[in-house]
């Protein structure tokens, strides 16, 4: 194939506006899937992707497509809408020269619209902006496509209209990308430089790396070396991808493709990294920057033995999800596990429920936090990204917390309601833009742990599922900030500390040991269920002994009889609870979240 004729695009979009449907469309267009392998959000191959209706994997597949008597290879690569998998976007947009910006007719422009397009321009990309589900009653065709002239400052010719549901417009797409991206540049006679933008864990061929070429060829059986590991393999297959992979022997410059040579080890692969030749080594690419973690939680084995079977699933899981980070930590309460950070809550749920499914692992996560730091009276920086990190009190001279900038976008019914709800979580407003005469960017500029929780979840029930959020890190502010504990009988949980903003410790800490109370089975004994500051009380519940009757076979006679045999439960139950311990249920654990 020559490289005039090579196309590598994306599709961006926010969530629910239709880019999987339009992958199908076009898959089915250039007779990529037959007719027995055509199904609905075929790209979407995880289950918990179709359960769901998201995509959480980005994938990459290519499709022939003929024009003019001219043959042309599209490489597409088919990105998540979720603010929490943004960075899945920013690795698609890596490895590619142009974009479908996809809006739905019916909605409009969404925060995440403009925040992956940003990302689009910021590496020079080709945009082509298309206006989907124009087939639907509420389709507002004219207004949403002033919009788009708007933020992209194209023509209103330039924008093509589509159902990729009806299958409408989709050969204008086809032949948009093939007049309108440009074809990769770059020299094949170069040294090897292919950049790896993901890869897989195949237990029966080790790992496969999904990579785009930028400048020379790779051939099977070369002599690889990846730059940032400096490991050395040889190129046992390598190949195309269509909806299955087929092998070749040649992966020429501007070309996607995937490599096999049978690596083992999780950790030797780096999504960003650079392949090249051992004989005739190539510069590293400017690869994407690395990630950063937003939310912050342990996640634990139900059984202390399964540590390293969890230790090999969280590696495996990490080739696949390149956005999570982990590091091996003990908690009293759990024993060990790994502190893991993650990009949001829908990806920490995500991450959960995989590790459950793929790997059989059945783990215990326990109540996310953000990175903190805290300064010494010294004046050392201490990076605390669990409660149990925290350096003694008296040592702390003040403690910062990050703050993000967030865009919303919402309808100006809801205007009201939204700035209430930011207030609330000490946000301050900085901006608002009113976009069209009914749609409305604020921007504010919020701490980070405010919005952890169930922000989201309160933004979309006040907004009726109008509003759409996007946020970005601006830098750490000192807070007021205090360590709030959690005692059963007297015992901290270290797992339910958290790190609160002093004005709301009394109501958090309040709230939890009601939400505790109910959720600690009862034992023979009675629990004390406290939260403390340092050493100060704030807030007690207590759990019920279950008693057996012992007065049953006094009838009558004197009342001291009763009292003795009182006295003796009485006794016993002292006892007990010096010696008994209290099993805490997972539920326990995730109740914090569903504080409201």
């Amino acid at each position: 194939m020559k490289m005039k004729n090579i196309r590598n695009f994306c599709i961006i979009a926010h969530i629910d506006h239709g880019k999987s449907t339009l992958a199908d469309r076009l898959l089915d267009s250039t007779q990529t899937v037959n007719e027995r392998e055509k199904m609905e959000q075929l790209l979407d191959n995880m289950d918990l992707e179709r359960e769901r209706g998201i995509t959480i994997k980005s994938h990459a597949i290519q499709m022939d497509y003929k024009l003019n008597g001219e043959e042309y290879t599209y490489n597409l690569i088919d990105t998540p809408g979720h603010v929490d998998f943004s960075y899945e976007v920013s690795r698609s947009i890596a490895a590619c020269e142009g974009a479908l910006l996809i809006v739905d007719a019916a909605q409009g422009i969404q925060a995440q619209t403009i925040s992956n397009l940003y990302l689009a321009i910021e590496h020079d990309l080709e945009i082509i902006p298309v206006l989907n589900k124009i087939d639907l009653p509420g389709a507002m065709v004219e207004e949403v496509s002033d919009q788009i002239i708007e933020l992209i400052g194209c023509k209103k010719e330039d924008i093509l209209h589509a159902s990729a549901k009806e299958g409408i417009g989709i050969t204008e797409i086809l032949e948009a990308i093939a007049h309108r991206i440009p074809a990769p540049t770059g020299d094949p006679n170069a040294p090897l430089q292919a950049m790896v933008f993901d890869s897989v864990f195949n237990p029966y061929r080790g790992i496969e790396v999904y990579f785009r070429v930028f400048n020379g060829e790779i051939s099977k059986g070369d002599k690889i070396k990846f730059i940032n590991t400096g490991k050395t393999y040889e190129a046992d297959e390598i190949g195309i991808l269509k909806l299955t992979q087929q092998p070749k022997n040649t992966i020429s410059t501007g070309n996607v493709g995937y490599l096999i040579s049978g690596i083992k080890v999780a950790k030797e692969v780096k999504v960003g990294d650079t392949v090249t030749h051992v004989e005739n080594p190539g510069k590293a690419v400017q690869g994407f920057e690395n990630v950063k973690p937003m939310v912050y939680a342990g996640i634990y084995p139900v059984e202390t033995s399964d540590f390293e079977e969890l230790r090999a699933s969280m590696e495996k899981l990490q080739l696949n999800d390149a956005s999570l980070v982990w590091e091996p930590e003990t908690s009293a309460a759990l024993g060990f596990g790994f502190r893991c950070g993650f990009l949001g809550m829908l990806h920490m749920e995500i991450v959960q429920e995989r590790l459950e499914r793929e790997f059989d692992m059945t783990v215990i996560t326990t109540v996310p936090s953000v990175q903190f730091h805290a300064f010494k009276k010294d004046g050392e920086m201490v990076k605390v990204s669990a409660p149990s990190e925290l350096p003694d009190l008296g040592s702390i001279d003040y403690l910062e917390e990050p703050y993000i900038r967030a865009q919303i976008i919402t309808k100006e019914d809801f205007v009201g309601p939204v700035i209430s709800l930011c207030m609330d979580k000490r946000g301050e407003i900085k901006n608002q833009v009113y976009l069209t005469q009914s749609r409305v960017e604020l921007t504010f500029h919020l701490p980070l742990a405010e919005i952890v929780f169930d922000f989201f979840d309160k933004l979309k029930t006040i907004s009726k599922g109008y509003a759409s959020l996007d946020y970005e890190l601006v830098g750490y502010h000192s807070s007021n900030l205090v360590k709030l504990d959690i005692l059963l009988n007297g015992d901290k949980v270290d797992a339910l500390s958290a790190i609160v903003h002093r004005d709301k410790a009394y109501e958090w800490g309040k709230k939890l040991c009601e939400k505790l109370k109910e959720l600690i089975p009862r034992q023979q004994f009675e629990i004390a269920v406290q939260a403390a500051i340092g050493t100060k009380v704030i807030a007690r519940e207590s759990v019920k002994a279950l008693r057996k009757n012992v007065l049953a076979k006094c009838y009558g006679g004197d009342i001291s009889r009763k009292r003795k045999l009182l006295e003796k439960q009485k006794k016993g139950k002292k006892r007990m609870r010096q010696v008994g311990n209290v099993e805490i249920p997972q539920e326990a654990f995730m109740a914090v979240l569903k504080l409201d």
